[in-house]
């Protein structure tokens, strides 16, 4: 009011007239001010709750995220499979796999080793009988076609073995026998008869594994 009387007197002298119509404007705007001044700090507080909220939710949202995601991870490294050999005595050793990727091998159990003669043969009467695709224990080895067959004396059908040395980590099985004037030596069953010409006679050692 100090500003209004200052105003009025050395300013800008009035009359009584204009005294009232100048209090009325400024009593207009003060109570437009003071009346608004609430609503429009109301309006911030709300503005601000709301922002706090959003904060809180998205971050809620993004902890929820990285629990589904880390829960699924763990679902998927858990759900560990072994995948199927193609046929018993695959020429590889199964893999664990993790999200249908190969990741290890699983180890082989080496029971014994010995050194042998290693010979090869293929699906001839010549070489074999009068049914030259069918070894000892019934197997088909033209039909299975896979050169993870091996004839030996010395060892139980079905056992499994690795010749390291002539083949790396390919898998045989006993599937069929020799003559028994070979009681210690192992014939490796071949596809092509070229391959088991070149393949000649050798001394390698052989493991039988689990």
């Amino acid at each position: 009011m100090k500003i209004v009387r200052f105003i009025k007197e050395e300013v800008i002298p009035l009359s009584r007239k204009q005294n009232i119509v100048l209090l009325t404007i400024i009593a207009c705007i003060f109570q437009f001010t003071l009346f608004y001044a609430p609503t429009l700090a109301d309006a911030a507080v709300k503005e601000a709750n709301a922002a706090n909220n959003a904060d809180e939710i998205v971050s809620i949202n993004n902890s929820i995220i990285k629990e589904v995601v880390i829960n699924e991870e763990v679902a998927i490294i858990n759900k560990v499979e072994v995948s199927p050999s193609t046929e018993i005595g695959s020429s590889t050793a199964p893999d664990l796999l993790i999200e249908g990727k190969s990741t290890s091998t699983v180890e082989t159990i080496i029971l014994r080793e010995s050194f042998h003669t290693m010979t090869a043969y293929n699906s001839e009467v010549g070489q074999t009988d009068d049914s030259p695709c069918i070894t000892a224990n019934g197997f088909n080895v033209c039909k299975h076609g896979i050169e993870d067959t091996i004839a030996a004396n010395f060892l139980p059908m079905g056992t499994k073995v690795k010749i390291p040395e002539l083949f790396g980590e390919r898998v045989f099985i006993v599937r069929d026998r020799m003559n028994k004037k070979h009681p210690n030596r192992v014939d490796v069953w071949m596809k092509d008869r070229h391959d088991a010409i070149k393949f000649g006679v050798k001394i390698a050692k052989i493991q039988v594994i689990k």
